[in-house]
């Protein structure tokens, strides 16, 4: 028994150590983050070349968050497939949990970790306080490529846009106003330590709901990334890739509302960003 307490010990205090890094932008890794889209083989292969793969260097794909798990990790195979020959595995810890033990530590070792769109809630839902989020934590700490298309973007942020609003129950794909306290955040795998994304930016026109993530979270950065256009961020710079831009929105003075509940800004700070471009995360 005292034994099982130390090896928990142990490995508790190692997770929130890997957590700590992830959040503080010191760990050895890189984020791949793709605003959703089509995905250009020239935006594949960034990707594999980032991730440096390396002989026996493998590939695992996180689809937990699709509705269609087993097509979209076909369709990324053979995406990825035309620019590596790495083994590419599918860990649906949903559909086969008997294997959860065996897949976690080989997700830790994994080189190139790719996690699938779909509803980011329902990978959340999933991951969250489990082996698995600590498991990219953990390939993430010793140098791994952790990549994300649509909600598999949203999912990078500490506190992740849900969809959902708290003041109209239904879903749009921007938001109607600029209300106060009307987005919905929900805990995310904390990759990117002060930055909130949003993706599909531009094609879905989501200006409202990111101006009020950022009223919300006035200390973050709010990163939009459009679709078939992604951010490539190691530490506190990202360097844009692919077909479209990425917005950046940060720094609000003279957040205020109305008695009404309309929210106000003086000014804030603002760039659109193409391929090559390279951006900032911090405030």
């Amino acid at each position: 028994m005292k034994r099982s307490i130390q090896l928990f010990t142990v490995a508790f205090f190692s997770f929130l150590s890997l957590t700590v890094d992830a959040q503080k932008g010191n760990a050895a890794g890189s984020l791949f983050i793709i605003g959703g889209g089509d995905r250009s083989d020239s935006l594949m292969a960034q990707l594999v070349k980032k991730a440096n793969l390396r002989a026996n260097d493998y590939i695992v794909v996180l689809p937990m968050a699709s509705a269609e798990p087993e097509a979209g990790f076909k369709l990324i195979s053979r995406q990825l497939a035309k620019f590596t020959k790495a083994t590419i595995r599918n860990f649906d810890f949903v559909k086969d949990a008997s294997n959860n033990n065996r897949w976690i530590d080989s997700l830790s070792n994994a080189r190139l970790v790719y996690i699938l769109g779909g509803d980011q809630n329902r990978f959340m839902k999933a991951v969250l306080n489990t082996p698995i989020y600590a498991a990219i934590h953990n390939a993430y700490s010793k140098g791994a490529t952790i990549a994300g298309t649509s909600a598999g973007a949203a999912v990078m942020s500490k506190y992740m846009i849900t969809g959902s609003q708290l003041r109209d129950t239904v879903y749009k794909e921007t938001f109607d106003k600029l209300w106060t306290d009307n987005i919905q955040f929900a805990e995310g795998l904390g990759l990117l330590p002060q930055v909130i994304v949003d993706q599909h930016f531009i094609k879905r026109s989501r200006y409202n709901r990111v101006l009020s993530a950022l009223a919300a979270k006035p200390n973050y950065v709010c990163i939009g990334i459009d679709e078939s256009t992604a951010i490539i961020v190691h530490g506190e710079k990202a360097i844009v890739a692919g077909e479209s831009q990425v917005l950046r929105f940060a720094n609000p003075k003279g957040l205020s509302k109305t008695s009404k509940g309309l929210l106000k800004f003086k000014e804030i700070d603002f760039g659109v960003f193409s391929s090559g471009d390279v951006l900032t995360l911090k405030p």
